[in-house]
């Protein structure tokens, strides 16, 4: 059926529910585009004209009721072999359901529920319909609290002769009335009992009538008494249980006249005078349906008047001996005597018999707490007692799954056999499940945690970096979201971003290509564009420079650094030597000589070429690097003292015109003014540091002779 299109128009979606003789769905109405319910006969009634009938017979009654608590007819209609009735869609639980769930109800809910029942039963009662299948599954109770009533499936207008027929009896047995058990006609009154079992069962969570058999339950409706809500939830008021008590009367002239009067009733038990008011009594001896013991009839004796005569005549013609034979004069006795001994035979197996069935042995409750349901059971069986199954399933912290932690009849209670005792049982707890918290400020989420049942120090912070989260929102939970847990034992991590994850940039200037890269992979960070430029002062295959982070900057990992990588010296660069000559203060002493130099590396900065001890005059070659823009400079000193600066033009170099120096002079030189520029020993008589040799200038720190 689901995913077919009825009468052109109703496309079903899903089956939601059924009974015995149909099944109902949920449908979209097309053509008014809203939802609908459809009953559908079950196909193997299909060709049943009983059932069929019936069938029709609860769109007739149902269609023929406007009330706000009774479920509407749209359309009824056969398409095929599909029988179908179009309702309105309750989006809800039946009243069963909620049973089920929550029972025992609050009183209140309880009896507002029954009054909207039994104002939907007086409308139908006043158009001459009796439902006749009151029972909580039949009530829908929608997400609005609006309660309706559904089923008519075995209605009846009041004036058919008879509902109920020899060998067919339709209803829901544990919702019987007794007139209804008993096969006969049925009325308004039999929908009022059904109604005051249903509030029973609201109210104390069981049926007032058990068996093990549909019969043993009807029979039960008819003899047996059920036991007073009162006793099975003291929270229900007098007044309450007076409704309940005078609903259920077997005898239907002791019931409620109407539905208008239960209604009554039932709108003004919760009034606060009528609370308390004393318990409904009944005079069950005028209760002629009441199952009594009848005594033995005796026979009348006669008394002496006219007929002492006759008597006395039929005495003596007994007396007077027969005229046949002895065998003949004690046959007639004997056959008295033996039909009497069989008839008081007879008699007392009647007695012992009504006896066995109407005597009923008490027991006394036993202690079945703290046992599992089945040893309980067990437990209850050996003293002749039942146990309602299923039993009832309620958590309690004190307790194992499956442990009885509660029997609705208190140990050592006497009660008679075959009595049914109602269990709880508890179960595992019923935990949360974990809200998300994704998203969230984390002061927040530890609030809505601490909401939940959680206490503070229970919840834990695990930093991490995201790049979906800002800084300071949680990013996940463990447990996880929609995950169940315990708040009041589990220790809640709440992920929490740190942002977007840097990493510190590495100083890539004056490594080579390869040591660059690999100090960005250590770093999570990837090589990116690589540039060539030449450089003065930063030699070939040497990082020149790296962009767009620099040393010092931070980056989020998986960032391109790109570099620029050195060629050498420009083309127009001059490599040029020049031989600078030096001499000792005087032939033969020891005088350490130092030359500073400047040329077009490191942007024109003097640096240092080195420093030499001679005793005789000579030359030291210094190597500069010479550009147009740049010309090259060497400034020496003998023991720290300035001596001479030497010039050394790029024009020159290129054309091969570099003056040559003349020999210095040997004698203590008179104080100059030293270069303000380059650095001069304030201490002559401190050499200057000795430095390595130089790979630019060629300088050497050898002693010469």
């Amino acid at each position: 059926m689901i995913g077919h299109e009825l009468g052109g128009r109703y496309q079903v979606i899903e089956r939601i529910g059924g009974g015995g003789m149909a099944l109902v769905y949920r449908a979209h109405d097309i053509l008014l585009n809203r939802n609908v319910a459809i009953k559908v006969l079950r196909n193997q009634f299909v060709h049943d004209e009983e059932f069929i009938r019936r069938f029709r017979r609860e769109a007739q009654s149902a269609a023929s009721l406007s009330h706000p608590n009774v479920v509407s007819i749209y359309d009824v209609g056969q398409e095929d072999e599909i029988h179908y009735i179009v309702m309105e869609y309750i989006e809800g639980k039946n009243l069963n359901e909620i049973i089920k769930e929550r029972a025992p109800l609050q009183v209140d809910e309880s009896v507002r529920i029954a009054s909207q029942i039994c104002d939907a039963l007086d409308h139908a009662h006043q158009n001459q319909i009796i439902h006749r299948d009151i029972k909580p599954h039949n009530i829908l109770i929608g997400r609005n609290g609006r309660v309706k009533v559904t089923d008519f499936g075995i209605a009846r207008a009041v004036t058919s002769t008879t509902i109920t027929q020899t060998g067919s009896v339709v209803g829901s047995v544990h919702y019987f009335s007794p007139e209804h058990a008993k096969g006969v006609t049925t009325g308004e009154k039999s929908d009022l009992y059904s109604l005051g079992i249903v509030l029973y069962q609201m109210l104390t969570g069981v049926l007032p009538f058990l068996g093990e058999s549909p019969i043993s339950v009807a029979l039960k409706h008819l003899q047996e008494e059920f036991e007073e809500p009162r006793l099975l939830n003291p929270l229900i008021p007098q007044s309450v249980e007076n409704v309940i008590l005078r609903s259920m009367r077997k005898n239907p002239e002791e019931r409620y006249q109407s539905a208008k009067e239960m209604l009554q009733d039932l709108e003004t038990c919760l009034l606060p005078e009528r609370r308390s008011e004393s318990k409904a009594l009944f005079n069950d001896d005028e209760d002629e349906d009441r199952t009594r013991v009848i005594p033995a009839i005796k026979p009348m004796q006669r008394g002496l008047g006219s007929r002492g005569g006759g008597e006395d005549r039929m005495r003596r013609e007994a007396e007077e001996p027969p005229a046949g034979s002895g065998k003949r004069r004690w046959g007639r006795p004997v056959l008295w005597i033996s039909l009497t001994l069989l008839l008081l035979l007879a008699m007392g197996g009647v007695v012992w018999y009504v006896n066995a069935k109407l005597v009923v042995d008490e027991v006394a409750v036993p202690k079945v707490t703290e046992m599992s349901f089945e040893e309980a059971k067990a437990e209850l069986a050996k003293v002749g007692l039942i146990a309602e199954e299923p039993a009832l399933q309620e958590y309690n912290p004190n307790y194992e799954p499956d442990e009885v932690w509660k029997q609705s009849k208190d140990p050592d209670t006497i009660v008679k056999e075959g009595t049914h005792i109602t269990l709880t049982v508890s179960t595992e707890k019923t935990l949360p499940q974990m809200i998300d918290l994704s998203g969230k400020p984390y002061e927040e989420a530890v609030k809505l945690l601490i909401a939940e049942g959680v206490e503070q120090k229970r919840i834990t912070q695990d930093p991490r970096y995201s790049e979906d989260f800002p800084e300071g929102q949680v990013i996940s939970s463990e447990p996880a979201v929609n995950s169940e847990y315990d708040p009041e034992t589990a220790t809640i991590k709440l992920i929490v971003s740190q942002g977007k994850e840097t990493t510190p940039i590495p100083d890539l200037v004056g490594k080579t290509q390869a040591d660059a890269k690999a100090m960005l992979e250590a770093a999570g960070l990837v090589l990116g564009e690589i540039k060539e430029e030449s450089s003065f002062s930063v030699e070939a295959g040497l990082v020149l420079e790296q962009w767009p982070y620099e040393k010092g900057d931070t980056a989020s990992p998986g960032e391109k650094i790109n570099i620029t990588v050195s060629t050498g010296y420009p083309p127009e660069a001059l490599e040029y030597t020049y031989d600078v000559p030096v001499a000792p203060l005087a032939e033969g002493q020891k005088t350490k000589i130092r030359i500073i130099y400047a040329d077009a590396r490191k942007d024109g900065e003097n640096q240092e070429w080195g420093t030499r001890t001679i005793a005789k005059s000579q030359k030291l070659s210094v190597n500069l690097v010479l550009a147009p823009n740049k010309d090259g400079s060497i400034s020496v000193y003998q023991d720290g003292e300035f001596v001479e600066t030497y010039t050394i033009r790029y024009s020159d170099a290129k054309n091969g015109t570099v003056p040559e120096p003349e020999p210095p002079v040997q004698h203590t030189p008179e104080p100059t003014q030293a270069p303000t520029d380059i650095p001069v020993s304030a201490d002559p008589t401190i050499e200057p540091e000795i430095l390595p040799p130089s790979t630019e200038g060629g300088a050497n720190t050898e002693t010469g002779d």
